[in-house]
């Protein structure tokens, strides 16, 4: 996670990030309403909608829209847009333009609809009125849910997440083999994690799947080309075809192990 320390100046100053930056337009966009699944009972964190070409790309050709009509509407500005990769504090700022508030999960919320949507920025230099902006209060009261649900202990008090024990992160970023018994914290999920996401009451009943993946066997006997035609594109292509497979291995030794354990036990 080293590049969380990397263009700290940027993230706090956006000028850094457009020269003459004056607005900043904080927008939220919906992941699918189902989770991504296999016929084998397997699946995926939501944002990865393997229907769709990758999110970063979805998003800066919808946010592209807006800027030419921001260019159009002040002729000579410019404008950039910023969508996840970008050193800016994208909830921060979405959080002050009172789209959300930032749960103990630390992820915006908005109230009514929950937490599963993507951010994207659009930093310009057209100055754009616009009424005054109220950020909204904190609405977990002491419910808990999201922090007892998380698998790995990630979440290790309200607010404070140890983003290297997280396993969207071991499940996509890490490089390295996962640590031993991190299958079955895993559960079902061999890519990224909605636990705590799930969890949250502003979210309701997301427990939807659809079969939109092949199965987990299918994965582990994929060529890397077949991988690259199909998904390459995708945002499957971020953690690539090989840490997936490691994932379901590590799912699938944990399920073995825990078998024999309760076979020995009846023994």
């Amino acid at each position: 996670m080293s590049w969380l320390k990397r263009n700290l100046e940027i993230r706090e100053d956006p000028t850094k990030l457009l020269t003459g930056c004056r607005t900043i337009l904080s927008l939220a966009y919906p992941y699918p309403s189902h989770k991504p699944g296999t016929p084998d009972g397997y699946s995926m964190a939501r944002y990865s909608d393997p229907t769709e070409v990758d999110y970063h790309q979805r998003l800066k050709r919808l946010c592209g829209e807006m800027c030419r009509m921001i260019e159009e509407m002040v002729p000579g500005s410019k404008t950039r847009v910023c969508v996840d990769s970008s050193p800016i504090l994208e909830r921060s700022l979405a959080y002050a333009a009172g789209i959300g508030f930032v749960g103990k999960n630390n992820m915006l919320i908005i109230p009514g609809y929950g937490s599963f949507f993507y951010l994207a920025e659009i930093v310009t230099t057209a100055f754009l009125e616009f009424p005054p902006l109220h950020p909204i209060e904190d609405g977990c009261g002491a419910c808990m849910s999201c922090v007892e649900s998380c698998p790995t202990g990630a979440l290790e008090r309200p607010f404070q997440i140890n983003a290297s024990r997280c396993l969207s992160y071991m499940t996509i970023e890490h490089k390295g083999p996962l640590e031993e018994g991190i299958g079955r914290r895993m559960g079902d999920c061999f890519l990224g994690c909605d636990q705590c996401q799930e969890a949250c009451p502003f979210n309701g009943d997301r427990s939807s799947r659809e079969v939109l993946l092949p199965s987990t066997e299918a994965y582990l006997n994929l060529a890397f080309d077949e991988f690259k035609g199909r998904f390459g594109k995708t945002a499957l292509a971020r953690a690539g075809l090989e840490k997936i497979k490691t994932n379901i291995r590590a799912i699938r030794r944990s399920r073995r192990n825990g078998l024999e354990t309760q076979i020995k036990g009846l023994l």
